[in-house]
């Protein structure tokens, strides 16, 4: 199931496109009991609950694809009579008309299901008559496939929160009367896979509102599966193995774990020449696990720990790189690397600041120190060094007179003054 696929089967859960036929359903209480079972035809249901039910509907196909919805495969074992796949198979041919067959459906989700309190378990039946598409994404007016499926969903029912309310029946503001309500589905799941506009009976895709939660018993007890973590999951089990690696050293593990973080995304960060799936096809195989621990310098017992645990985690199915990749960390510590920047270069600056006082206040102690030590003095002659050696005095008309052989083009400044020579 891809992005358009999605897209697809929601847009037709509108009041005008929708074709579902026909809702079955199991209410069950906290002690995992059945209080009320219900087998509807959809299309007849009030108005008000039309759009209820077709909002659950429409959410159990909402979320990121590989975070919120995995597609999984079934067993072949499972494809075999009496197996979860044929199960689900004869469900749908029989258009949720066989009691029998929901009941265990619903015992099946009961038994694995791990909520504390009450819940709706809905089932809708629909066909999608799939119309062909040209290559410029335009319909023509002939049917390319029947899509017939099941969509599943389990809803957490909750009492509303107590409150005040106009009582109408006593014309007063009292306590509002609190209700069973129905909330978003909780996890879910659509069968036959709807994969590239076409119906895959060996697959099932599965759906989870909490992507940190994938509900690992459910997929396998109720759907016949085997576990499949999501995005968020794979991310957090990593994380974890890294910050493991480095014990009691927290600060360790947290820098490691950036570190690799920015490896990994050097790797999928390419701009606009690198497709989503493309990036997703990046997998952390041991040839880019070597790579960043490389890249970090990360060695001893701490790379090795991590190289073990990884290939032991994700035995199974390697993850992609880019799901391993927490962006609001790394955006978190690029503002951090930024402040520190500021903080080093505002500490530069004041150095430099500092620097440049002390040598203006030692300039003007030292030009008050001369001027201090000229007032001793009647006359105060300077020039340059080159020229110290040619200054003497003599005597013209018994008057003692101090000569300063002059050039042509000397400039005279005296007493701050520029005076030109006669």
């Amino acid at each position: 199931m891809n992005k358009k696929d999605v897209l697809e089967l929601k847009k037709r859960y509108k009041k005008e496109s929708c074709t579902i036929n026909r809702m079955a359903g199991c209410y069950v209480d906290g002690n995992k009991e059945k209080i009320l079972k219900l087998n509807e035809d959809f299309l007849n249901l009030k108005e008000e609950e039309f759009y209820k039910f077709m909002e659950i509907a429409k959410k159990t196909i909402s979320g990121t694809i590989g975070n919120n919805i995995l597609e999984l495969e079934f067993p072949l074992d499972e494809e075999a009579p009496g197996g979860r796949q044929q199960f689900l198979y004869g469900l749908r041919s029989d258009a949720l008309k066989n009691e029998d067959l929901l009941d265990r459906l619903y015992d099946l989700i009961i038994d694995s299901y791990q909520y504390v309190g009450n819940y709706l378990i809905l089932v809708f039946h629909d066909t999608y008559d799939i119309m062909t598409k040209t290559s410029d994404n335009n319909k023509l007016d002939e049917s390319e496939e029947v899509y017939e499926y099941l969509l599943v969903s389990v809803c957490p029912v909750t009492l509303s929160k107590p409150g005040l309310g106009y009582r109408s029946d006593e014309n007063r503001i009292g306590a509002r009367i609190r209700d069973w309500v129905v909330g978003v589905p909780d996890l879910g799941f659509l069968f036959p896979a709807f994969d590239n506009r076409s119906a895959d009976i060996h697959k099932v895709d599965y759906f989870v509102r909490d992507a940190k939660d994938s509900h690992s018993e459910f997929v396998t007890d109720v759907l016949g599966c085997g576990p499949k973590k999501t995005a968020a999951e794979q991310r957090i089990a990593f994380s974890s193995i890294v910050k493991r690696a480095y014990g009691i050293n927290e600060e360790g593990g947290e820098e490691a774990l950036v570190a690799i973080q920015e490896s990994l995304n050097n790797r999928i960060d390419t701009g606009e020449e690198m497709t989503d799936k493309e990036r997703e096809s990046i997998l952390l195989d041991g040839k880019v696990i070597e790579e960043v621990l490389q890249e970090n310098n990360i060695e001893g017992e701490p790379a090795r720990i991590i190289r073990e645990i990884v290939q032991e985690e994700f035995a199974d199915e390697l993850p992609a790189v880019a799901n391993l990749i927490d962006n609001k960390a790394l955006e978190a510590n690029a503002k951090e690397k930024e402040k520190r920047e500021l903080v080093k270069e505002v500490a530069t600056l004041k150095t430099e600041l500092a620097k440049k006082t002390q040598e203006y206040e030692e300039t003007i102690t030292a030009k008050e120190a001369e001027e201090e030590e000229e007032k001793k003095y009647d006359i105060v002659v300077r020039v340059k060094p080159s020229r110290a050696d040619k200054i003497r005095s003599q005597m013209i008309d018994e008057r003692k007179y101090l000569i300063i052989p002059l050039e042509e083009d000397d400039e005279l400044n005296v007493n701050g003054i520029k005076t030109a020579i006669r």
